[in-house]
């Protein structure tokens, strides 16, 4: 039985929380702040704070801002050197906001910008929770963006949905919200006559994916709800709650825990740190093809073996993170492979007894092992 909305978010059963604004919520179509409503924002999470529960933010802007400080159409974001000199002056400003916002709730702002890479590498996603570890301990908010001034498209999450439920994966928190300018997921387009809330999502499946396909979009700049559906991807997989709600109220948190509306993604059964970080991976380097007996296996906790395997897709080296799947391309798996792309290309298909002679050397066994694998 997946526990009440609001009781998931009460300081006694979330000691840690993450809250993402987006830009909308908090930059007008001019370009101007919405400092009264933030300043609620801020005074509910002052409160949280108070009563035991700590909070990290993850906020957008920092384009937005500095687009209208240098004169840029299209907020922005008509080119990627525009995006990234409007983040360099938004960021700044930005930070400020949140500061003085914080200050005047005797609260103190640490900013830490990250890049995708930041939490794809292991060792560094390792650093940044070790530094939000010492940052929450000493009672300090954590303000945390995206570092658009430097990040390419190949090295962008694009969105701080995602990012947001990296960053609590890496923190260790048990709850994430996303103030949206909906106030959840409907099962249709919310402006179509009869689309209803669904205040409970136990399972990510197709018939919800399908949904957000057929149009179900909060309309936010970047993310909208197909983002939204990602994040509640990796942070369910990490056995974290989220929740989509509407930051177009005042005091939006106080609202949502005084059972206002909302769309509540239930966490999974929490698996090792080591794989909750591989699952919630957003790049990969290659792919492992494999057929039906593998697929059964993997599903009952088998590692994979060459002989499974049908063929392989990508260049990647011993130790980097792959996907795996069947026929439909549809990825079951993910790990990270014991082989290079080109001996594993070359054992594909064939059982352990015959890896020496085609490699010449004492091979090891799997191609991915259960230990470095986890389920989709």
């Amino acid at each position: 039985m997946v526990a009440d909305l609001n009781a998931a978010f009460l300081p006694a059963s979330c000691p840690l929380l993450v809250v993402k604004v987006g830009s909308s919520l908090l930059v007008q179509p001019d370009g101007t702040v919405r400092q009264e409503w933030l300043q609620t924002l801020v005074a509910d999470i002052s409160a949280r704070h108070k009563a035991g529960q700590r909070c990290i933010i993850v906020t957008s802007g920092a384009i937005a801002l500095g687009a209208r400080r240098l004169g840029f159409d299209k907020g922005g974001r008509a080119s990627l050197a525009d995006a990234q000199a409007a983040a360099s002056v938004g960021q700044i400003v930005l930070s400020g906001i949140w500061a003085d916002l914080l200050e005047g709730q005797s609260l103190a702002a640490a900013q830490m910008l990250v890049t995708l890479d930041d939490l794809e590498d292991r060792r560094r996603y390792l650093n940044i929770a070790a530094t939000l570890d010492r940052l929450l301990g000493s009672g300090a908010v954590p303000v945390i963006n995206e570092n658009d001034s430097v990040a390419t498209e190949e090295i962008r999450f694009g969105d701080n949905d995602r990012l947001a439920a990296r960053v609590a994966q890496a923190a260790g928190a048990t709850g994430v919200i996303l103030l949206s300018d909906v106030d959840g997921l409907f099962d249709r387009a919310p402006h179509l006559p009869g689309a209803v809330l669904l205040p409970i999502i136990e399972k990510i499946d197709g018939r919800v994916r399908v949904m957000v396909a057929e149009g179900s979009s909060s309309g936010m700049g970047s993310g909208g709800m197909a983002s939204k559906l990602d994040a509640a991807d990796i942070a369910t997989r990490a056995g974290i709650g989220l929740v989509i709600a509407s930051g177009l109220r005042d005091h939006p948190l106080a609202a949502l825990a005084q059972g206002g509306p909302a769309t509540f993604f239930a966490p999974r059964e929490g698996g090792s740190a080591r794989k909750s970080w591989l699952g919630g991976r957003l790049t990969v380097k290659g792919r492992i093809r494999i057929d039906d007996g593998a697929v059964q296996a993997l599903k009952n906790g088998s590692s994979l073996l060459p002989a499974g395997a049908l063929s392989v897709e990508g260049e990647f080296k011993r130790g980097d993170v792959i996907d795996i799947s069947a026929d439909d391309d549809i990825a079951i798996a993910r790990g990270l492979s014991e082989y290079d792309a080109v001996d594993a290309a070359r054992i594909c298909g064939h059982r352990t007894s015959e890896l020496a002679a085609i490699l010449g050397t004492v091979p090891r066994s799997v191609l991915v092992h259960r230990d470095q694998l986890v389920l989709l």
